[in-house]
């Protein structure tokens, strides 16, 4: 990995911990798949960090340009399925 993760100076300790966790959520989706409720629970604490669409949209997006990872696709497929099933999807 040879990239950084979106975070904000403005966070606490805590809150940019919850980010950077969500956004290791989305890396091992991609690399060797999660639990959906351990992704459920990771994206909800993101969500409480940053609420707004505009600003997921800002963050997802600094993300897929540093590392390639689409997390916009991670979610979608995240709210697509129920339960506790794995969710792994291939990088294109």
């Amino acid at each position: 990995m040879d990239y950084s993760y979106p975070f904000s100076i403005e966070w606490s300790t805590e809150e940019i911990i919850d980010v950077v966790s969500f956004f290791e959520a989305i890396e091992m989706t991609y690399e060797k798949g999660i639990n959906r409720q351990e992704l459920l629970t990771r994206y909800r604490k993101f969500k409480q960090v940053v609420p707004s669409i505009s600003e997921e949209k800002t963050y997802f997006r600094e993300f897929e340009e540093e590392s390639g990872y689409v997390s916009f696709r991670v979610i979608k497929e995240m709210k697509a399925k129920t339960g506790d099933e794995t969710i792994k999807l291939k990088n294109k």
